[in-house]
Formats: structure tokens, sequence, C-alpha cells
């Protein structure tokens, strides 16, 4: 009978990570340490935000996808989630929405930095 306390770590790990922190990591670019999704792609803040509040729609989302909140996941420390106008839910950091650059093509690509005066890498 050793499977079953094993088969109950397992579901026990699996629903601790379904509630985890944002799939973050911080990789390396040429304007230095910046923060990143899961995917390996660099992450952005918009200077017409305010915290916990998010005003890239429509165009602005094609151009800047959301970093979107998937699945039961909780924020955590400086990370906390933001309800766009349609109810789903995006990540922030420092209550400032998280967004992808379409531009950007590979890790530690930064070349959303800056567009348009509006825009800035989110920093670790």
């Amino acid at each position: 009978m050793r499977t079953f306390p094993l088969a109950i770590a397992i579901c026990l790990a699996t629903a601790a990570s379904a509630l985890a922190a944002p799939p973050v990591q911080t990789v390396d670019s040429e304007k230095g340490k910046v923060l990143a999704g899961a995917n390996g792609m660099t992450l952005y803040t918009y200077r017409d935000d305010q915290k916990g509040v998010s005003t890239c729609y429509d165009a602005c989302a094609k151009n800047w996808p959301p970093f979107m909140v998937e699945g039961d996941a909780q924020a955590e420390g400086a990370y906390s989630i933001v309800e766009r106008k349609d109810g789903s839910k995006q990540w922030a950091k420092d209550g400032m929405p998280l967004y992808f650059w379409v531009k950007d093509k590979k890790m530690g690509d930064v070349t959303g930095d800056g567009v348009k005066g509006e825009w800035d890498v989110a920093r670790p």
C-alpha cells in the first residue's frame, strides 16, 4: 500500500503548482536583466495604464498581447491580477499590467522598449 501515499503526494504537488505565482523568469537582454514570461519573451508595461487598470484593448492588444492568467493561479508578492473589461485576468507587477510585444522574436529581444515613448521593459 505504498502507492497510496505517493499518489496523495503527487496530487498535492499538482494542486500547489496550479495555485502558483505567475510563470515569470528573468532573462538577459541588451538592456540588462528583464522580466519574461515562461515562454522567454520579454514583458512590458504601458505608461497609459494605471495601477490595477489596463487600458490596452483592441488594436493595442493585438500588438501588445496581455500576459494572461491561466487556470487558478494566485497573486503573490509583487505580482497581482488585474481584471480586464471582458472579465479575463491579466498579470501585473507592482500593480502595472504586463504585456508582450508582437515584434519580439526570441528570448531577450527588447524591441518594444520605448515604443512611442509609452512602453517600458518590465524589470525584476
